[in-house]
């Protein structure tokens, strides 16, 4: 009767327990937010530290985010006096056939029209126009063709990853009424993985963050006064007074073609932190891709940053690490010299795992003799760097893998020893050998 009443009050309890598990479950697991992407990221703005990432490094459809290395590659020819904000764009039949196409994205231009690359520019930033694009990437390589070896060279040097440019606009080539790039195929299209997507977007907004003057901006009439005058609303709609609003978001490009799906790289500053997401071909809950689905994606990531992270001092700057403050000196005026972190290690983390994070210090043996700093030397002297690790869990670590942290120096100057003390020095030295070879002789005769 007992072991039956058991029974029943166990089954009473049951759906209880249940509803308690259910109650206390986190609101992300670890490994997913639970948004739907093929590929996602989420980078502090300031550090390249990755917060988050979910299919990161598989090359997918990139569409309209192409335009962001366009975008670099005009800031990057303005600032070398290349080519000038009132330089003035004629147009040519390639532009003009494009920029009559209205099922892309395009401001129409007229055949006979000039135009100056900074409207041009507004027009891809704000409304994403496509001939405008090209007639940017004409103006500074003469060709797109041309360009699109810029385009390599520079995705080469910024540290990009399995990228493959084929146009400056990101549509499919299929799309260019048979005027593609010499070399490219009919259907090709740019892809890249989401991680070096991000990268880019590090690098246009750290190098050049003026670009955000004009990604901010909601509405834009092109021609304004003219007869050719059009409304240019921007595509990203998480910007102020638009549907998918998201407070603090100021940029950054969207992009949608039929083979890349629904893709956003977002930024958005919040209590002075800028974050970067990325998400590519994202969709709904049943699987169909909308301008909603990545932006319900992007503003997860966002929730994802700004609640769980924040940015915590490791190191102060001058600290010492308590097993080596020294470093050895050979030639110098003095024996040793001691070393301290340069600047303070900030990072943004997880908050809740601040404390499984140490600092590791990282001595450049390449600046060593021997084990020893060869003197002279000046103060501030980088002898190494310090590593942040992470006892527990997965770190992402940095969108730029040189990113070494920060330095460690000299904390004085020693000067080089003068004549006769290097040659006492080296006087002690030989007797100090042939002193330590007798004894290891003589107790060599005992054993």
């Amino acid at each position: 009767m007992k072991r039956e009443m058991r029974k029943w009050v166990a089954m009473l309890l049951m759906p209880l327990l249940l509803l308690t598990t259910l109650g206390t479950a986190p609101a992300y697991a670890d490994t997913t937010l639970g948004i739907h992407v093929d590929g996602a990221i989420l980078i502090d703005a300031d550090s390249g530290k990755i917060l988050y990432e979910e299919n990161a490094d598989t090359p997918l459809g990139i569409a309209s985010m192409t335009k962001m290395m366009t975008e670099y590659l005009l800031f990057e020819a303005i600032e070398e006096g290349k080519i000038s904000w009132d330089q003035q764009y004629k147009v040519n039949d390639y532009t003009y056939a494009i920029s009559q196409d209205r099922r892309l994205s395009n401001v129409p231009l007229r055949r006979d029209g000039t135009y100056t690359i900074r409207e041009l520019y507004e027009a891809l930033a704000i409304y994403s126009a496509n001939a405008a694009t090209i007639a940017i990437a004409e103006t500074i390589a003469g060709t797109e063709t041309e360009f699109l070896k810029l385009m390599d060279a520079k995705a080469k040097e910024l540290g990009l990853e399995d990228y493959k440019f084929v146009n400056s606009t990101g549509l499919n080539n299929s799309d260019l009424q048979g005027m593609h790039a010499q070399g490219t195929g009919v259907d090709d299209e740019n892809v890249m993985p989401a991680k070096s997507v991000a990268k880019l977007a590090y690098h246009l907004l750290n190098d050049y963050p003026e670009v955000l003057e004009t990604t901010k901006i909601n509405s834009k009439t092109f021609r304004e006064g003219t007869p050719d005058a059009i409304k240019m609303d921007n595509w990203n709609f998480m910007l102020p007074g638009f549907v998918y609003e998201y407070t603090g978001v100021d940029g950054l490009k969207t992009g949608t073609t039929n083979f890349a799906g629904h893709c956003f790289t977002g930024t958005a500053t919040r209590d002075g932190k800028r974050l970067i997401s990325v998400v590519m071909k994202a969709v709904d809950a049943k699987g169909e891709g909308s301008y909603k689905a990545r932006f319900d994606a992007t503003r997860a990531l966002f929730d994802y940053g700004f609640s769980q992270f924040s940015e915590v001092e490791f190191v102060p700057a001058g600290y010492q690490f308590a097993k080596q403050k020294e470093l050895d000196v050979v030639k110098g005026k003095e024996k040793a010299v001691a070393i301290e972190v340069k600047e303070p290690i900030r990072m943004m983390v997880k908050t809740s795992e601040k404390d499984l994070y140490v600092p590791e210090l990282v001595i450049d043996e390449s600046k060593l003799k021997d084990g020893a700093l060869l003197a002279p030397f000046k103060k501030e002297t980088v002898v190494g760097h310090v590593n942040l690790v992470k006892t527990e869990g997965t770190d992402y670590g940095f969108i730029d893998s040189d990113n070494l942290g920060a330095e460690v120096v000299t904390k004085v100057a020693v000067e080089k020893a003068g004549w006769f003390s290097l040659t006492m020095s080296a006087i002690g030295s030989f007797f100090a050998n042939v002193w330590n070879g007798a004894t290891s002789f003589v107790k060599g005769l005992f054993n």
